[in-house]
């Protein structure tokens, strides 16, 4: 199978998740600018959790360039990622609410924790599943991104219990690192078209 349908599907599933996180911002009591203070908490889970489902949508995207069929391991792979990535509205408004506090805060970064391992597992199968001669393992190397993220999202965890804001400021790191416009895989095709 080819990959539109699932690039479709979780292109969908994306999008219904952020819809749902905005639908879960109430406005504000009052007409003036202190009427904000009491949700600003929820804004600002928002804005971070846009940001690494945005971060997800655009690699995932960029992933499945790389990839000429789909198997059946590749489908699952991909329903686990977006399972955790489901959770993401939950443990947003979570945190939030409860203007970070420690519980809230590790829970996120548990989600996020597991995303980032499931993201792994699905670029694993896809590589699997190409052979190897995959570009997506040309153009991972030794994908030491993604390692130093999940590692950075078990030290946040544990850091929630003791000082929230270093978690905190370790998902938006993470979140900055991801932002930086990662060339790997555009730099594989390219490889790739010259040398056929």
């Amino acid at each position: 199978m080819g990959t539109n349908r699932l690039e479709a599907f979780s292109d969908g599933v994306i999008a219904i998740l952020i819809t749902i996180m905005v639908l879960e911002m109430k406005p504000p009591q009052g007409d003036g600018l202190a009427a904000l203070a009491p949700v600003a908490p929820v804004f600002l889970s928002y804005v971070l959790s846009f940001v690494y489902l945005a971060i997800y949508w655009n690699n995932h995207h960029h992933m499945l360039h790389t990839t000429r069929r789909v198997s059946g391991g590749v489908l699952w792979a991909n329903l686990h990622l977006l399972f955790w990535l489901s959770l993401i509205p939950f443990v947003t408004g979570w945190m939030g609410r409860n203007h970070f506090s420690a519980t809230p805060t590790a829970m996120y970064g548990v989600v996020l924790f597991m995303a980032a391992n499931a993201y792994s597992i699905l670029q694993w199968t896809i590589i699997a599943s190409q052979g190897e001669d995959s570009i997506l393992k040309d153009a991972l190397g030794g994908d030491w991104k993604g390692k130093g993220s999940i590692l950075l999202y078990l030290i946040a965890i544990g850091s929630a219990f003791y000082a929230e804001w270093i978690a905190d400021a370790i998902y938006v790191g993470v979140a900055l690192m991801w932002l930086i416009p990662d060339r790997r895989i555009e730099l594989a095709l390219e490889r790739r078209k010259t040398n056929d």
